[in-house]
């Protein structure tokens, strides 16, 4: 089933996340969807000083919104938030320094600026990594999902009772289609069953995750729109980094970062966006499946519940 799952999601990737594949679904993009004043809307970017956030960013800056980017690194994130005003010419552009991979930073920020009763319309948890070694955060959080599920899950709730004060409000996490080989597995969150260490399906087993629990929060909370979306095969700093073999492989195939973050920039924007299905997972401005077929993917409601108990476990442990 492995194999199967792979060999298919390749095939479709080759097809549909590739530059070619962004420039075919472009084609039936209206381009009306973008031109709005984001003036009145304040969005939040993780991972917002280089490729998919950054990108978001600036897009959302130029047409008004305030925006709060949340970067790991001071000096990136400065010359990222400098590079944006001056080239938006929008200087409600504000910067802060979090580690999306240290559960205590992560909730005390968002607790600070949820009592800091700032307006915030949109979440965006794009940030992310891929850590190819076995690391661990806090002891025995293993790294990847401490930064990829966790990370985004703590910012997520503890920032909800003020998003949900916004007019529309809504909250999306930039996952991957690489997700589609994977079924969503609550009783190994540190991946201590691979005999190996292998940082690529550790990373779509959290991208599987990020799906089902947008899934479960859509319910939960069904005034605010929850979304997932997969940017494509994108030549970013972080495949650079943590992919290199993938990337020389597919250089002249990937899409740039723009091209990426295009969907991302489209649901910050696109006005009609809760006509789709709460919980939805959007490719190329698009809501599609979020399973192969026959891949044998999908998860119970039971399987589920337990996985997020495990997150409110973990919530609980890091947030009091």
């Amino acid at each position: 089933m492995s194999l199967y799952r792979n060999v298919v999601w390749f095939s479709k990737g080759l097809l549909e996340y590739t530059r070619p594949g962004y420039e075919a679904a472009a084609k039936s993009f209206n381009p009306n969807d973008l031109e709005v004043d984001l003036s009145n809307r304040s969005i939040m970017v993780t991972g917002a000083n280089s490729g998919i956030g950054k990108s978001c960013a600036i897009e959302v800056a130029k047409r008004g919104a305030t925006v709060h980017m949340v970067c790991r690194s001071k000096e990136r994130g400065e010359s990222a938030q400098k590079e944006i005003i001056s080239s938006t010419n929008n200087n409600n552009v504000f910067l802060h320094i979090v580690d999306i991979s240290q559960p205590r930073q992560v909730y005390k920020f968002a607790k600070d600026f949820a009592d800091s009763q700032k307006p915030l319309s949109i979440l965006v948890n794009n940030a992310g990594c891929m850590i190819n070694e076995r690391e661990f955060i806090e002891n025995d959080i293993e790294a990847n999902f401490a930064t990829n599920t966790l990370g985004t899950y703590i910012l997520t709730k503890a920032l909800i009772p003020l998003i949900s004060k916004a007019e529309k409000p809504r909250i999306f996490i930039v996952t991957s289609g690489g997700m589609l080989v994977q079924k969503l597995d609550y009783e190994d969150l540190n991946h201590e069953k691979m005999k190996k260490f292998d940082g690529t399906m550790a990373y779509a087993q959290n991208k599987r995750q990020q799906v089902v629990m947008s899934e479960y929060l859509a319910r939960k909370y069904p005034n605010i729109y929850f979304a997932t979306m997969h940017p494509g095969w994108s030549d970013t700093p972080a495949v650079q980094t943590s992919m290199p073999s993938f990337r020389e492989k597919m250089e002249k195939k990937l899409r740039t970062p723009e091209q990426g973050a295009d969907t991302l920039v489209w649901m910050c924007c696109y006005k009609d966006l809760e006509k789709n299905e709460n919980g939805s997972f959007f490719q190329d401005r698009t809501a599609v499946a979020k399973h192969l077929p026959l891949a044998w993917t999908k998860n119970t409601q039971e399987d589920e519940e337990k996985f997020i108990a495990k997150l409110d476990d973990l919530y609980n442990r890091f947030c009091n």
